[in-house]
């Protein structure tokens, strides 16, 4: 069973904890981890880029000249693709990118990308991360105390504070627990999430 250190805002370490293997020590599987992203950023494509084929561009109904001789090339209209102003060959239309994992796959790739980071000891538990007020200089501090730069930070509800407070350090995130993707893990070098939402966590994918 993976353990770990847990930590309060100050970077002390407070106790131990053990992580579910179920979730925490699978094996990882870099190709579910793959269609995972690739899925988050197809789907977040507006696939709204157009351009017109030749028969969408206007005029051009009269052939430019006759068949033969003329000494040119023979032309059926001013806009076919080689003129200028002419349409595109094989222009692109508005599509939908999106395309769907099944419910165990999803929960496949998340599982696999939480491995990694403890496997890679990028996973850091807080025993609670609650702040009074927004203050960006408070959420700095405890990053600091845990010598952690770029971070994905998990929290176990809306805690509105804290996740204001982080929103204006670069390189660093803030997520619900309900809200956590395998993209946002895989982009941010450490993980950073309280007991509370190791444990809902570990309700929904054991």
């Amino acid at each position: 069973m993976a353990n770990v250190s847990v930590y309060n805002m100050e970077g002390s370490e407070v106790e131990k904890m053990d992580l579910n293997d179920n979730v925490f020590a699978v094996e990882v599987n870099e190709h579910l981890m793959h269609m995972a992203v690739v899925l988050q950023l197809a789907n977040k494509r507006q696939g709204t880029q157009k351009a017109k084929t030749r028969s969408e561009v206007s005029g051009g109904g009269r052939k430019p000249w006759r068949q033969k001789g003329t000494g040119h090339a023979r032309q059926g209209s001013i806009r076919a693709p080689q003129w200028t102003g002419g349409g595109i060959v094989f222009a692109p239309t508005p599509r939908d990118y999106s395309f769907k994992m099944n419910r165990k796959e999803k929960a496949g790739a998340i599982k696999s990308a939480l491995t990694s980071r403890v496997n890679e000891e990028k996973f850091v538990v807080l025993d609670s991360l609650k702040f009074d007020e927004i203050k960006t200089k408070k959420m700095v501090s405890v990053l600091d105390a845990l010598k952690v730069k770029k971070a994905l930070v998990v929290l176990d509800g809306d805690n509105e504070n804290v996740a204001k407070s982080a929103k204006n350090i670069a390189g660093v995130r803030a997520v619900a627990v309900n809200a956590i993707n395998v993209y946002d893990i895989l982009k941010y070098e450490t993980v950073i999430i309280t007991k509370a939402a190791v444990s809902k966590i570990e309700e929904v994918y054991a």
